[in-house]
């Protein structure tokens, strides 16, 4: 997978795992920067950041 750096950035809020982990998996892999925003789960979050940069995109993670 290529992720492209266009300059478009997304906020996830409730990412630290469902629907919120797989949108913002699916918006980095569209090449966009990721906030990644949660209340409870800073495990989950430090994996989904690790998917993240792993394929090749671009998170950061805030606890709200």
């Amino acid at each position: 997978m290529t992720v492209v750096d266009n300059g478009r950035a997304a906020i996830v809020t409730g990412a630290s795992r469902g629907v919120g982990a797989a949108v913002a998996e699916r918006l980095s892999a569209d090449g966009f920067g990721v906030a990644i925003n949660y209340s409870a789960g800073k495990a989950a979050v430090g994996s989904l950041a690790d998917r993240i940069t792993a394929a090749g995109g671009r998170s950061r993670s805030r606890r709200t």
